[in-house]
Parts: C-alpha cells; structure tokens; sequence
C-alpha cells in the first residue's frame, strides 16, 4: 500500500458501524503482553515437566523463535501491510490493517492486534511448528510469541511515548521516518535487522 507523506491527525476514525466488530479492532496494549506472556511460559513450563526441551536446548529455540518473528514481523509490514491494492475489497482491506494506523498513528487502542485474531494465529503456528521441530515447539514457540510481545510493547512506547536519551531512541528515530518520511522503507519495528539485511534503510 502505497502511503503519501501527509497530516497525520490525532484521535480515531470508526472502521465499522456495526459496534461489536468496532470494539474487536481496538485492544489494550496489556491485554496481549499478559496473555501471550502467560501462554509462552505455560508451554515452557509444559516442554520441561514432560522433558521436551531441556536447559540446553530452551534458551537456543526461544532465540530461534525470537529471530524468526522479527523475519515475519517485517515481511507481514512490508508485503501485507503495504501491499498495493488492485481492488476496492483489498483497498478497504489495507486500510482496515494499516492504513488506519498511518492516519492516526497516536491511536493507542489500534496498536495490537485483535485479540481473537492472535490467538487464532498463535495456535495455528504452534500447530505448523510442531508438524516441522516436533516437541521442540515448547521451546520455540514461547519465543516467537514473547517476540510478538516485544514487537507490541517497542510498536506502543514509539507511539505513545516521548523517545528516550538512550540506545532505544534508534527504534524511535527508524520507526518515525517510516510513518513521516518514508513509508517505502524502514520496515522493522522491533529491529532494524533485516532492513538492513533486505535493503530498506531508510536514506538519513
């Protein structure tokens, strides 16, 4: 989706008339942290009482699984978030995702995903990683998932907050070019890795 540099306005637009779906497009930013903290420690609490994963192998699948979110962290933001709609279905479905974002990017209660959503796509992938690792899973997915956590809570404080005079001031400074500069480019939210890797810096 191809975003023009403009205004962007403070508050909230209504994406849906009909109340419950409105309600389901805005979530609390500690609604997800709690939850997919709870869910990621339960399963490794589960992985080591049945001897699935080990003290050796946790830490090195909880980091496999913090890596390979921030990799579909940016390819959902640069190829699904941005996508160039051919369609007015798929316009409305780019807004809807994103676009709104763009507009009112100070809107804290559209910062997370909607929380049936989530946890539809959380059990879905635990599913996908069990069928590839097995009961490695345990300790892969409680990492995917704390990534989504860490995604949710630097995505929140860029947004809601004041940047910091300290290292985290970089994910300010990149996000905020993406949102007032150069949507085309700085994709990574809570990393600027793989821009760096895939070449999406942004030009300072």
């Amino acid at each position: 989706m191809e975003l023009k540099n403009k205004p962007h306005a403070k508050g909230t637009k209504e994406l849906f008339k009909n109340k419950f779906m409105e309600r389901l497009t805005r979530t609390h930013i500690a609604v997800p942290l709690v939850l997919f903290t709870i869910i990621s420690t339960s399963l490794m609490i589960y992985g080591f009482q049945h001897s699935y994963i080990t003290a050796l192998s946790a830490p090195l699948l909880f980091f496999g699984g913090l890596m390979s979110f921030t990799l579909v962290e940016y390819m959902m933001h640069r190829f699904l978030f941005h996508l160039n709609p051919k369609t007015e279905k798929q316009e409305k479905f780019a807004y809807a995702v994103h676009g709104v974002h763009h507009d009112y990017p100070k809107d804290k209660d559209r910062l997370a995903m909607p929380i049936p959503l989530s946890l539809a796509l959380s059990t879905g992938f635990f599913f996908l990683f069990q069928l590839v690792m097995g009961s490695n899973v345990f300790g892969f997915l409680p990492g995917f998932l704390m990534g989504y956590a860490s995604y949710l809570w630097v995505h929140y404080m860029v947004h809601a907050f004041q940047p910091p005079k300290n290292f985290w001031k970089v994910l300010w400074v990149h996000h905020g070019i993406h949102h007032y500069k150069d949507p085309g480019n700085a994709f990574g939210v809570s990393s600027p890795f793989w821009d760096l890797v895939f070449r999406t810096m942004p030009k300072r």
